[in-house]
C-alpha cells in the first residue's frame, strides 16, 4: 500500500504530461529546405495545438493523398478561410488586394486564382522554387492543421522567438 501512494504523484505526473502533450504543445523537428531562410532544417521547435490561425503564421500540416496522411508539412499561412489567392508577375493578391510577402526568398511564380472555402487555407514554403505547397497540393484543411509555430528551442544559438 505505501508503495503505490508513493507511486501516486508520479502517475499524475505522467498523466499531466500526456495531456499537454496531446492537446496544447508538443515539439517538432524541421526537416527539409521548403522554408530557408527562415528555417534552416535543423531546428526543433515547439508546435502550439491551440490558437487562432493568422496570415504568415508557420503552421504544421498533415500532407492528405488519397484519404491518408502521407507526410508533415510546415509552411507559412497565407490564404485565409473564404479568400480568393492568386499570383500574378510575382505579386501575391488577397481578393484582388496586392499583399505583402516578406517571407519569400525568391520570386514565386504565377498560379491562377484559388478561392478558398469556409474551412481552408492556402500555405506557401518560404523558400518557393523548391517548396510542395499549396500551389500543388491544393489548399489545406483546418482539421489537417495541427498547430502553429514561431519559438525554436534546438539549437542553443537559435534559440528564440522567430517570425
Amino acid at each position: 500500500m505505501k508503495f503505490l501512494k508513493e507511486l501516486i504523484p508520479y502517475i499524475v505526473i505522467l498523466i499531466i504530461v500526456i495531456l499537454i502533450r496531446s492537446f496544447l504543445i508538443t515539439p517538432i523537428k524541421v526537416n527539409g529546405q521548403s522554408m530557408y531562410d527562415t528555417l534552416t532544417g535543423d531546428e526543433i521547435m515547439l508546435l502550439y495545438k491551440i490558437g487562432e490561425i493568422k496570415r504568415y503564421d508557420m503552421v504544421v500540416a498533415d500532407l492528405i493523398v488519397d484519404g491518408k496522411k502521407d507526410d508533415t508539412l510546415i509552411k507559412r499561412v497565407y490564404g485565409l478561410p473564404d479568400e480568393t489567392i492568386k499570383c500574378e508577375n510575382g505579386n501575391i493578391y488577397i481578393n484582388d488586394h496586392k499583399i505583402d510577402d516578406p517571407y519569400a526568398t525568391n520570386e514565386t511564380e504565377d498560379f491562377e486564382a484559388v478561392t478558398l472555402g469556409e474551412d481552408e487555407y492556402f500555405l506557401l514554403g518560404d523558400n518557393r522554387t523548391i517548396s510542395m505547397d499549396s500551389r500543388i497540393i491544393g489548399p489545406v484543411h483546418r482539421k489537417d492543421i495541427e498547430g502553429h509555430t514561431n519559438l525554436i528551442i534546438w539549437p542553443f544559438n537559435k534559440f528564440g522567438v522567430i517570425e
